[in-house]
């Protein structure tokens, strides 16, 4: 019996102001019914264009070169009419696109949007296509669907507006559905919902599944075979289990070293892939993973290999590999000389009691009926010297509040911050701005946060220059030293930010934040935006550059292996609350609240056979509103646990290990001893 899917010589090419950029070069593979496969790889390697080509949905400036061909159920789709390949999509072959919120129309309520595909391919009435949305939306898990009909897109969370696009895709039963990084926007909790979705909606519907992502634990855990791309071919090809058992090419190895995880030694750096991937419009003579790769011969420069081995594993490498890469012993993080410096009596950052509310509808509601949005309610927090202090929960839990609470981006509503020893709620003019020195923020998105019309050398002097510090000369000599110290050459000087990847951008931004010598910076999402092998060499930088520093980090995430990895203790928010707070391997290893071990049963494992044993695994729901939190515990409403004195009882903070508190009525372990006194800081 034939394929679902055969795609041979797949060749995609666009044309742009620099160029023809060969985006997709000679992809070949199959697909069964009912079958998941995944594509792989860094940005740039040819995973989304391979999917959009499959649906006809090119860039301007792209085609499908001739000789190459796609056969979906024996119909062959690469120069089909417009008209006929309108009829294939959207019925047949459908897509979920990796951002919900620009993916759905804002102009349109949802049920519009659902039912849109199903009038246009089934010629049904506007009735019968509502009713069908109904069904598909309740299909994907929308809780009360035909109250929702009437909701646009900004009305729902991102994990609601992501079903609502999976109802979309399914609305006409296709028998091919390509996921194009469906989960990347998403938190861990809200990822692993989603992806227990579409797994059990391909069982239940008999469809295949074309996968892409750049996670190689969501890939262990919901794919069937595996084709890891790079530089826009195929590099190596088999089921998933041999894969991550016993990969043959380079790159997989690498790729897959890169990635952090809760089991990693925070003493030893993490592996990197040096470099960045070669540019489509000018690609390399030979392998064109070479110049990467820590095999490299000279015929690997001179020779391009191309898939080869049993049909079950084929790799393109002159010089496989036999499995994971082994640990490297001399890959130590780099430590300060010396002896080690004692601990101060104080903390260098003491934050109490914080609270910070934001009015929602304006301030022309009369004070009665203005609802306030619960940011953060009652967080306290110490941070020593040198110390990292790991922040992480869902979004919407306050974390990003907190932080630029930390640096005088924000003002609490009541509570104090202390930084050395002075109380900053009570600096003002000139002061204030001399002791913001010594508070920095790397912030999420590094383009959004740099000014586009400036080149780096303005961008990295700018802070210098506000503060007074030093001649021109000086602030030159300066700019030029940060650079060197986060890996930058010195010819970047004169670029602007869009001419950087995504990487290099995340650099300026710490360098920026180190311009002023300070003494604490907060990270908010230093690495979310960024391929796995780019992560792990931004983390090695932070960690490198603390350690000759001596700077303090909070380290805002949601991914819980990233913050394993830098800090020493961790805080879990839900909520606008801190529901534990302790060391970094209690938290990891014997956490007491539910939700810390709900986070953790959800951040997916590069792991097939752990992967697939803990599907159904970690936190159901979506988060409440912050703006009406629930009475008494806020995550009784998600609890496996909770109980009635949930409902009417706030939990206090209890001890569980010296410097491990929790704050729950029913803990996973039994407390130490009763809570502690009100007000006394959870460290």
């Amino acid at each position: 019996m034939p394929p679902l899917l055969e795609v041979r010589d797949l060749t995609t090419h666009i044309r742009t102001g620099r160029g023809l950029v060969r985006a997709v070069d000679g992809v070949s593979f199959t697909l069964e019914a009912g079958e998941t496969l995944g594509l792989v790889g860094e940005s740039g390697c040819g995973k989304s264009m391979t999917g959009l080509s499959l649906m006809g949905l090119l860039p301007p400036g792209g085609t499908i070169v001739a000789g190459s061909s796609v056969v979906l159920g024996g119909r062959e789709l690469v120069g089909l009419p417009a008209r006929e390949l309108h009829r294939v999509r959207g019925n047949d072959i459908a897509m979920v696109f990796q951002d919900p919120m620009t993916s759905l129309d804002p102009t349109k309520t949802i049920g519009k949007q659902v039912a849109e595909p199903v009038r246009r391919h089934r010629g049904c009435t506007r009735a019968e296509a509502t009713d069908r949305a109904v069904e598909v939306l309740g299909l994907v898990g929308l809780p009360r669907p035909r109250e929702r009909l009437k909701d646009y897109p900004h009305q729902l969370s991102g994990g609601l507006r992501q079903r609502v696009l999976i109802a979309m895709a399914l609305a006409n039963e296709p028998r091919l559905l390509i996921a194009d990084e469906p989960t990347t926007a998403l938190d861990v909790t809200i990822q692993a919902q989603i992806l227990d979705l579409l797994a059990d909606l391909r069982t239940r519907l008999g469809m295949a599944m074309i996968l892409i992502t750049h996670d190689m634990g969501v890939a262990a855990g919901h794919t069937d075979r595996i084709n890891v791309m790079y530089a826009g071919r195929i590099a190596e090809s088999t089921g998933t289990k041999e894969l991550f058992r016993g990969m043959r090419h380079p790159y997989t190895q690498s790729l897959l070293a890169s990635v952090p995880r809760l089991t990693q030694d925070p003493a030893r750096a993490l592996p990197t892939i040096p470099g960045r991937p070669p540019d489509l419009a000018d690609l390399p003579t030979g392998c064109r993973f070479a110049e990467r790769c820590r095999y490299v011969t000279d015929r690997c420069r001179a020779q391009e290999p191309v898939l080869s081995g049993p049909d079950s594993h084929r790799y393109a490498c002159w010089h496989p590999t036999d499995g994971p890469l082994p640990p490297d012993p001399a890959a130590v993080v780099d430590r300060p000389a010396g002896p080690p410096v004692a601990v101060p009596a104080r903390p260098l950052l003491e934050a109490r009691d914080l609270v910070r509310e934001f009015p929602v509808g304006g301030n022309f509601r009369p004070a009665r009926t203005r609802k306030v949005v619960h940011a953060v309610s009652g967080v306290s927090l110490e941070l020593g010297p040198g110390e990292t202090f790991g922040l992480v929960g869902e979004s919407g839990c306050g974390k990003t509040t907190v932080g630029r609470l930390l640096v005088g981006l924000d003002h609490p509503d009541a509570g104090t911050i202390t930084l050395d020893g002075t109380d900053l709620g009570r600096l003002r003019g000139r002061e204030l701005r001399r002791r913001r020195r010594d508070q920095q923020m790397m912030f999420q998105d590094p383009f959004s946060s740099l000014d586009p019309r400036m080149r780096i050398s303005s961008i990295l002097r700018e802070p210098l220059q506000i503060q007074g510090l030093g001649t021109a000369r000086q602030q030159k000599a300066r700019v030029a030293e940060l650079l060197t110290e986060v890996g930058l050459p010195q010819r970047a000087l004169e670029l602007y930010p869009h001419e950087f990847s995504g990487g290099q951008r995340q650099r300026v931004g710490l360098a920026r934040a180190l311009a002023l010598t300070p003494k604490l910076i907060v990270a908010d999402e230093p690495v979310s935006a960024l391929d796995v092998s780019v992560r792990a060499q931004m983390l090695n930088l932070m960690k490198r550059l603390q350690a000759a520093h001596g700077l303090s980090y909070v380290v805002i995430s949601h991914d819980l292996a990233v913050v394993r990895y830098l800090a020493a203790r961790i805080g879990v928010m839900y909520l606008g609350r801190l529901v534990e707070v302790g060391n970094a391997d209690d938290i990891h290893r014997r956490p007491a609240h539910p939700y810390t071990a709900g986070l953790l049963a959800a951040v997916p494992v590069p792991d097939p056979e752990r992967e697939r044993g803990r599907r159904g695994a970690g936190i159901s729901g979506e988060l409440p509103s912050p703006v009406d939190p629930p009475s008494g515990c806020r995550f009784r409403t998600r609890c496996p646990l909770a109980r009635e004195r949930c409902a009417i009882e706030k939990p206090a903070l209890r001890r569980f290990d010296p410097g491990h508190t929790a704050a729950c009525h029913f803990p996973l372990r039994s407390p130490l001893s009763d809570p502690p006194p009100a007000g006394q800081t959870p460290h």
